[in-house]
């Protein structure tokens, strides 16, 4: 009975095996083809660029030639339809003629046909801004805007020069040191950092493609200068964003640090100064900014202009009011800024003039002074309050800020340059 028994099992177990042997490889060979022929359609989608299938046509990269206009480019590129027509129709709302320049870069997209028939003209107006001009059946144009991608980023770097040259030194983006200079102007003398001074920051650095276009927003920072280490958060009060420390104090004080960016002090405030023109040893009530001619001056607060003229002695200047104890004047200046006169009224950072060598000057700078209650002092020693802090209604939401911020910022791996995206 066995013997009868034993061939049927036998074959029925392997029956099952072979069944599921090949059901299985069926099931794995069938898989496989299924993704890749889920897959080969996106694979076949076109690429795209400004809009337009980049693959499907000849695409050739110009510059715009010295006196060459827009009507010269489209008859050039032998396109049919009434050029003429189509260039008086374009009004300055559509396309203004005006924006094109020379050295301004243009692409042409040609079909892949016998003769190459043009398609698409693209003109570039900035890394960001394009107009793409339809050169089929019938012309028209519209703008296209490439998306601007914002990447995360944590940088470093340790003063051994000069923050800018450290910057590039680093591999950084030199912008950020006007972005850091700008948000640190009330609270560290730029024009004063040693040696070993460092900082971190954390902000927004911004690409179209793979290129960056510059900085956007910086969203927290710590600078070390002399031993302290100052914070600022980005946070926005009132709808309008400001830097605060890590307790909630606004970093914007009532005056800059300095009237200018990126100089170096040639002359401090002194009781008995050699005056480089007139050969005698006197006072010097100010402070001197050495800098090229031309290099714009900003009004350290806010206040009215009470004068403005030429003086013999401090060539062109200008004097302002900030309130009933602080007055500053500016001399020297090779021109003044558009709109500065006397009663005009002016905000903290208004470019007020532009630093020259008139009057009693051997080279270019600002001769910059601070007057309190009428009487001469020393614009370095000046010791500003802030404005508001944060408010109390907003002081949770403040800390919230802080303590997601102090985690990047302080627990960052030391180094030159680190960045991540951002979630």
């Amino acid at each position: 009975m066995l013997k009868k028994i034993l061939p049927v099992l036998v074959l029925s177990v392997l029956t099952v095996f072979l069944v599921d042997y090949f059901i299985g490889t069926a099931h794995i060979k069938l898989y496989i083809p299924s993704q890749v022929q889920k897959a080969v359609p996106e694979e076949n989608q076109p690429i795209l660029e400004y809009g337009i299938p980049v693959d499907s046509f000849l695409v050739t990269e110009y510059t715009v030639r010295r006196n060459q206009t827009l009507g010269k480019i489209l008859y050039g590129l032998n396109i049919g339809g009434n050029v003429n027509n189509f260039l008086l129709s374009l009004t300055p709302d559509v396309f203004d003629v005006k924006k094109v320049r020379a050295g301004a870069r243009y692409k042409v997209f040609a079909r892949k046909d016998s003769v190459q028939t043009p398609a698409y003209l693209v003109y570039e107006v900035s890394p960001v801004e394009y107009f793409v001009f339809n050169l089929t059946d019938s012309l028209y144009v519209y703008p296209f805007r490439k998306d601007i991608v914002p990447v995360r980023k944590i940088s470093e770097a340790e003063i051994k020069t000069s923050l800018w040259a450290d910057m590039k030194a680093n591999g950084l983006n030199p912008m950020l040191a006007l972005e850091l200079s700008d948000i640190y102007a009330w609270t560290i003398d730029f024009f004063g950092l040693q040696k070993d001074d460092r900082f971190r920051v954390l902000y927004d650095e911004l690409y179209v493609d793979s290129t960056s276009i510059g900085i956007g927003a910086i969203h927290a920072a710590w600078f070390e200068h002399r031993g302290e280490k100052f914070y600022a958060f980005r946070f926005e009060q009132d709808s309008v964003a400001s830097y605060w420390d890590e307790k909630g104090n606004s970093l914007r004080k009532s005056f800059l640090k300095a009237p200018l960016r990126f100089s170096r002090i040639s002359s401090r405030f002194s009781g008995s100064r050699f005056h480089p023109v007139l050969k005698i040893y006197r006072p010097h009530s100010g402070v001197d900014y050495a800098a090229p001619e031309g290099t714009p001056v900003m009004a350290l607060g806010d206040g009215v202009v009470i004068a403005k003229g030429y003086d013999n002695a401090a060539g062109n200047y200008v004097k302002i009011r900030h309130n009933s104890v602080y007055t500053t004047g500016y001399n020297h200046f090779s021109r003044f800024a558009k709109g500065i006169a006397k009663g005009v009224r002016v905000k903290q950072g208004d470019i007020i003039g532009y630093v020259g060598r008139t009057g009693y000057a051997t080279g270019p700078h600002l001769d910059m002074r601070v007057w309190m209650n009428g009487a001469p002092v020393d614009p370095l020693k000046i010791k500003s309050p802030p404005v508001e802090p944060v408010k109390p209604e907003n002081m949770e939401t403040f800390r919230n800020v802080v303590a997601e911020f102090t985690v990047h910022l302080d627990s960052a791996v030391s180094g030159g340059y680190i960045h991540y995206a951002a979630q």
